[in-house]
């Protein structure tokens, strides 16, 4: 594992938020780069910039060995849970679309578009949409459904010279090594005008204070905690004009959100599944919001304009 310097703001000068719960010289495991992977608690070092209070994984392992564990990622459990995210993309295209405008055929580029759920999505709507994923696996099933996802990063060579007029991230910006080189990657592919949308979690929400070591989002795979005001920093700093941002939740079957508390907690995850499953409720899919997730929305200006927050 190597330390690095924040990545706001360059410094390094760091407290100590949360200590390592990995061995020191653990390998890497692909497995927990998975999106559904349940590794709640197993993390790397966790501190905070004293001079811009961004939270991040320090140290951590390098750019390459992460890449190279997200290629090799396949994730079954996240394909039966289709339904699941098919609804929460619809929920965040209808807010994404009350903001940015209708599609009326516009181009939105999807960045860590994993099977394609959130494209499709799009396409449906109206959207020219395409997605760009580095799990070879999940690249291969978006493409085997007939949508434009590509296998790669920004830096695919497919991309080179085009400019969208949305680009997305879902749950994406925390799992990159370099985000504020991501968010200006998505600068450069955005057409004067354009919006980036990032949803992630929000490290300095209640829920989170109050669990602390306990708050699930503590994982392998997450390399940065943002809040509002972190996340609205880095943008800015790449250029962005920042509109709006806000918590915003997501759907989950029953059944999965079974497992998901059995991760956390084995004794009432059992007693939650003999309940869901005597009921014979886990197809059902329910809205949660506990507040600690959020989307921002922020704009590249168009040459001499300044944006207003909204």
């Amino acid at each position: 594992m190597i330390d690095v310097q924040c990545n706001l703001c360059g410094a390094d000068d760091y407290v100590v938020r949360f200590p390592a719960t990995l061995q020191p010289h653990e390998k890497i495991e692909v497995d927990a780069f998975s999106c559904t992977n349940p590794g709640y608690g197993h993390h790397a070092q966790i501190v905070q910039c004293r001079q811009c209070g961004h939270v991040y994984a320090n140290p951590r392992w390098s750019g390459d060995e992460i890449l190279e564990a997200y290629t090799a990622v396949t994730d079954q459990t996240y394909v039966q849970e289709r339904a699941g995210r098919e609804l929460t993309f619809q929920k965040h295209l209808r807010a994404m679309e009350k903001r940015v405008g209708q599609a009326d055929g516009r181009s939105l580029l999807d960045v860590g578009a994993y099977i394609g759920v959130f494209v499709d999505t799009a396409c449906q709507a109206g959207w020219q949409a395409w997605g760009v994923e580095p799990s070879e696996w999940a690249a291969s099933v978006a493409q085997r459904q007939g949508l434009n996802v590509i296998h790669g990063t920004q830096d695919a060579s497919e991309l080179a010279g085009q400019q969208f007029d949305v680009v997305t991230m879902w749950d994406v910006i925390e799992h990159v090594a370099d985000p504020s080189g991501e968010i200006g990657k998505a600068y450069r592919l955005l057409k004067p005008g354009g919006w980036v949308v990032i949803h992630t979690m929000d490290i300095s929400s209640l829920i989170a204070k109050l669990m602390g070591a306990r708050w699930p989002w503590l994982m392998d795979m997450h390399i940065h905690y943002f809040s509002q005001k972190t996340l609205g920093k880095m943008l800015e700093k790449n250029g962005f004009d920042v509109v709006w941002s806000g918590a915003e939740g997501r759907y989950l079957r029953l059944n999965y959100f079974v497992s998901r508390v059995v991760a956390l907690n084995r004794p009432l995850g059992r007693l939650a599944g003999w309940v869901v499953n005597g009921l014979r409720l886990g197809h059902v899919a329910i809205p949660l919001n506990f507040g600690d997730l959020f989307t921002v929305y922020a704009r590249k200006p168009v040459s001499g304009q300044k944006m207003e927050r909204g």
